[in-house]
């Protein structure tokens, strides 16, 4: 029982290679992770193996079919939640035959599956949705929501293979650790694509993708992090010894070209002192310029050889260029009142969203992680600290001087409809198009994205251009507020962003519960919601 992916290339309809020579196996009861940079084709390799898109060359194989739990983007919205566990048809013929309908075609799509309707109450109720009927539109439900009634799927179907497609991305803390348990405990093969880095580290191997294919870690995300480490450590110091041979050889070059030509001065200047005819001169002026071809053509081609390998190496070294935020510190004095949320409360249909009113106070050099379960009204407080929505009741004071730059989940400071470059200019106040177009570059924006329409972006790169519009529209923001930063970017730039934010040292507050990026940005304080 296994997952075979051999030789598999990926083509864009436009021709452009995405990758190549991709083989690898999953065998059942293996826990496999699969990561990448943004774009390198994570997503699209899953969907080639679940067959819902076909590869432009080589093959994939399955014994079993795989359950899939895909990242959604509102895909899936015209669904019902019975529709996408994949049930919609068995729970139809169900119904008809209980009310009388004992057409044959109703018995053959239930297949004999009498008790469907109960498993998947019971599946929906195990993995923290209970209550939301099977005929519920999945567009009327939030984003962990989704991937909750997905991850039910697992207990309804019971699959051999399981792949998994950024799973954690809107789940809260519980939902994780349900979540993180069952990979423990499964005897089912396993195949994530993620950035999680703790779910990452509780599977037993790792594939990286490449435009030139895969590279096997035999181990969790850690093993592969030092492995990687050491492995770039090699490369360097292998292209700082390349680098150094190449220069010794030039030198040598020079050295020998310069001795070479003093002695046919010293040579030519003996030869008039003794007489010599001048067309005997000229036949030794002619063998000693062939020599000197010769010598130079020699040293030659080891330049050309340690160059190279240098420039080899160059290109076998992973691209160190990422994206890196200018976000200068605050020049409040720490301890500065900011925020003063006063019985506070906000209300959905005239229901009020916190049982308690909110107390609480934000001062200049806070690091605040805002926690809560899903629903709990994280991203509604964020709107009413930043003034885009008004309390119902209580008070929410701002101190009147307060700058902020807050990146939301939905990325909606982005307009779909402009080109990167125009959706940056428009944020822009003071810098000009060269600077502009030199923090793109910086941003892992190259000249052949500026005329992009954002609307073609990934979420990853949605991320990357929003926090280029930040920075250009605030250099020195006193909050830095973000709303599950971590969900859409690489495990590459969510270091880099991880290490801009503990550099950062203004006030911080961040949504996320991912576990592990809380603890690196060394938060000191929490707010916690009901």
């Amino acid at each position: 029982m296994s997952i075979h992916v051999q030789s598999v290339t990926y083509m864009h309809p436009d021709k452009d290679v995405l990758f190549s020579n991709v083989s690898f196996t999953v065998s059942q009861g293996e826990k496999v992770a699969l990561i990448g940079n943004n774009g390198s084709g994570k997503s699209t390799l899953i969907r080639l193996i679940t067959k819902e898109l076909l590869p432009s060359e080589g093959q994939i194989a399955c014994s079993d079919t795989p359950y899939y739990i895909p990242q959604h983007f509102g895909q899936f919205n015209r669904l019902t939640v019975a529709g996408a566990l994949g049930i919609e048809g068995k729970l139809c013929a169900l119904h008809a035959i209980l009310q009388g309908d004992v057409a044959a075609e109703h018995f053959t799509a239930l297949a004999d599956d009498w008790e469907i309707e109960e498993k998947a109450v019971a599946a929906l109720h195990e993995w923290g949705v209970s209550g939301i009927p099977l005929s519920h539109p999945m567009h009327l439900l939030s984003g962990g929501e989704k991937t909750k009634v997905f991850l039910a799927g697992i207990t309804l179907h019971a699959p051999t293979f399981i792949l998994m497609d950024e799973p954690t991305n809107h789940l809260d803390d519980e939902s994780r650790m349900r979540l993180y348990r069952f990979i423990t405990d499964t005897t089912a093969g396993v195949l994530v694509v993620g950035h999680d880095r703790t779910l990452l580290n509780l599977l037993t191997s790792t594939y990286e993708l490449t435009a030139g294919g895969v590279v096997y870690y035999a181990g969790n995300y850690d093993f592969y992090n030092e492995q990687k480490k050491l492995a770039v450590e090699a490369l360097q110091t292998r292209l700082g010894e390349s680098e150094k041979q190449l220069q010794k050889a030039r030198k040598q070059a020079r050295e020998v070209m310069e001795r070479q030509q003093k002695r046919d001065v010293r040579g030519k200047k003996q030869n008039i002192k003794k007489g010599i005819g001048k067309m005997a001169m000229d036949t030794l002026q002619d063998k000693a310029e062939k020599s000197s071809v010769r010598l130079g053509s020699v040293h030659a081609d080891r330049i050309r050889q340690l160059s190279e390998e240098a420039s080899e190496l160059r290109k076998t070294l992973p691209s160190l260029r990422a994206m890196k935020m200018d976000f200068m510190a605050s020049s409040l004095h720490a301890g500065k009142t900011l925020i003063v949320a006063s019985g506070l409360n906000y209300s959905y249909a005239e229901k009020p969203l916190w049982a308690s009113p909110l107390e609480f106070v934000i001062r200049s050099g806070d690091r605040i992680h805002l926690k809560g379960g899903n629903g709990s009204g994280k991203t509604t407080l964020l709107r009413l600290i930043t003034g885009s929505l008004s309390p119902i009741q209580g008070s929410l004071m701002r101190d009147k001087e307060l700058t902020y730059v807050y990146l939301d989940q939905e990325y909606s400071i982005i307009c779909d409809e402009l080109s990167v470059l125009d959706q940056l200019s428009r944020f822009n106040s003071k810098l000009y198009d060269n600077e502009l177009k030199t923090i793109l570059n910086r941003f892992l924006f190259p000249v052949s994205t500026w005329n992009k329409r954002c609307g073609c972006l990934s979420g990853g790169e949605k991320m990357k251009l929003s926090l280029c519009c930040l920075m250009v529209g605030a250099q020195t923001p006193d909050i830095f507020i973000l709303d599950e930063p971590t969900n859409n970017i690489d495990i590459r730039n969510m270091e880099i962003l991880t290490e801009t934010l503990k550099a950062y040292q203004g006030t911080l507050l961040v949504v996320s519960h991912d576990s592990y990026f809380v603890r690196q940005i060394e938060v000191d304080k929490q707010l916690e919601l009901g």
